[in-house]
């Protein structure tokens, strides 16, 4: 090998960001477990974070507008709202924008059906300015598109750990560190680059739950990503946008506490492997490293350096090929139906009356835990279109990359399995977009074992590997295309 490519795209892109930190005191239960209601302050700002791309062309019916927000799950209604104040703002098609989740769960529970709740009638307004905002980032980042290349590394980080965990004493699985699961460690990294070679932004694509905040937490807090945003930029000064992978089985080593210097580090150390990895790049784009030849010295030297790229690098690297389809996903036989999952409601709520009524507090609080467990059951059936689900996916081709967007929580095996099949191309997988329904959707072999994923799942088993194949297939599709 004489030569050695960096993958990158060449387009027009721009990036605006904004806190969208909600008011201490807002509706914030996300944890069964949890003795609150509101939240009692602020670890950590969230924000929500606009990439605008487009192709070199400029023909802006071909842009995607990715909106990143930092918030666990939102309802539809409201990932609509969003895309329609985004799309609006920008002149552009619903379908132009992409909504999607960082899955802190630290931010709260932020559903309009939690309004009757304490402090959830500062949900609806809170919301409401959300939209607002997201229309106001595209309007900034229209102003500010300019010619751009985009730059891709890998890296690796050991944070997320393996989180399906079986209790031998209790004969259950828990969800929690398991540390004989393997853990996908692979880290994608991205600097996007202006035509002066001036940093626009900088991008982490990587899996694990931000769980590291748990019941014990009453602040609003984006997890570890707070810190990984703060260290990334503070060494690389532009903003730094970070997408959650395939991280259904998939979770911080040290996580499920209530103090945020636990949060913090874990940011730090996915921080500190980025950096990394963004710092391995080239320090010039639209070039490749080449073998220079020998030079004589005390020894017979080898020698490398960058070159601008030929002509037919550069035109693939100006590849733009975005595809959208709905894959429709049965749901599983067994799913309760909602009159089911109402009387096991109410069920739950009569056992914790009753333990309350005789003063047994720790009884009470396990009922009022599992009230929630079943009260979340009930509110994901009402969520979920009749007969089948049909999953939306965005798969685009930009340049040397693949980037896919889709709905829903995924296990690892997403991405191993499609960066195992197409190695030579970075894949940008991110999850929660467009929606978290219809929740976890792990792999067949899961669904009899009593995980909690494969519990509460509501498409049949082999959903998962339904959805993969049909991935695959379209990425065969869209490489040999632009390879033609």
């Amino acid at each position: 090998m004489r030569a050695i490519l960096t993958p990158q795209t060449r387009c027009r892109a721009s990036i605006a960001r904004c806190d969208i930190t909600p008011p201490a005191g807002i509706y914030h239960r996300m944890w069964g477990a949890a003795t609150h209601d509101r939240a009692t302050g602020v670890h950590k700002p969230l924000f929500a974070t606009l990439l605008w791309l487009e192709p070199e062309s400029e023909d802006r019916s071909q842009a995607l507008l990715l909106v990143a927000l930092d918030h666990c799950i939102l309802d539809h209604a409201d990932i609509e709202l969003i895309r329609g104040s985004v799309a609006a703002a920008a002149a552009a098609r619903p379908e132009q924008v992409l909504v999607t989740l960082s899955h802190t769960h630290a931010a709260g529970l932020m559903s309009r059906s939690r309004s009757h709740l304490p402090g959830g009638e500062l949900i609806g307004p809170y919301l409401d300015e959300v939209a607002e905002l997201c229309g106001a980032l595209a309007r900034e980042a229209l102003a500010a598109l300019k010619p751009a290349t985009i730059v891709y590394g890998h890296g690796c980080c050991n944070l997320a750990a393996n989180r399906d965990y079986f209790d031998e004493e209790r004969n259950q699985f828990v969800c929690g560190f398991n540390p004989s699961g393997k853990a996908d460690d692979t880290l994608l990294v991205a600097m996007i680059l202006d035509e002066f070679e001036a940093l626009v932004a900088t991008v982490v694509n990587y899996a694990c739950h931000p769980t590291t905040l748990a019941w014990q937490n009453t602040q609003i807090s984006p997890d570890y990503v707070g810190s990984l945003r703060e260290v990334i930029e503070r060494d690389l000064p532009a903003p730094c946008l970070f997408m959650q992978g395939a991280s259904g089985d998939l979770g911080p080593r040290v996580g499920f506490v209530g103090d945020e210097p636990t949060a913090n580090l874990n940011g730090l150390q996915l921080a500190y492997s980025a950096l990394a990895a963004l710092f391995s790049l080239p320090d010039t784009s639209r070039s490749q490293f080449v073998y220079a030849g020998p030079v004589v010295s005390g020894a017979t030297i080898g020698t490398w350096h960058y070159q601008p790229l030929d002509q037919a690098a550069a035109r693939r690297q100006s590849l733009w090929n975005v595809i959208q389809w709905n894959e429709p996903l049965h749901y599983r036989p067994d799913l309760p139906s909602r009159a089911e999952a109402q009387a096991e409601l109410d069920r739950l709520r009569q056992s914790e009356a009753d333990a309350l009524a005789v003063g047994q507090t720790e009884l009470a609080l396990e009922c009022h835990a599992r009230v929630e467990q079943a009260t979340r059951q009930l509110w994901r059936l009402e969520a979920l279109p009749p007969n089948s689900f049909p999953l939306r996916i965005t798969l685009a081709r930009f340049g040397d990359a693949l980037w896919l967007f889709v709905p829903g929580e995924h296990y690892q095996i997403m991405q191993t399995a499609l960066r195992g099949r197409f190695p030579n191309q970075p894949i940008i997988i991110t999850t929660l977009t467009d929606g978290w329904q219809p929740g976890y959707i792990p792999p067949a072999d899961t669904y009899a074992c009593g995980i909690y994923q494969g519990k509460i799942a509501a498409v049949a088993a082999g959903s998962a590997e339904q959805v993969i194949e049909s991935i695959a297939a379209r990425m065969q599709s869209l490489i040999e295309a632009g390879d033609r």
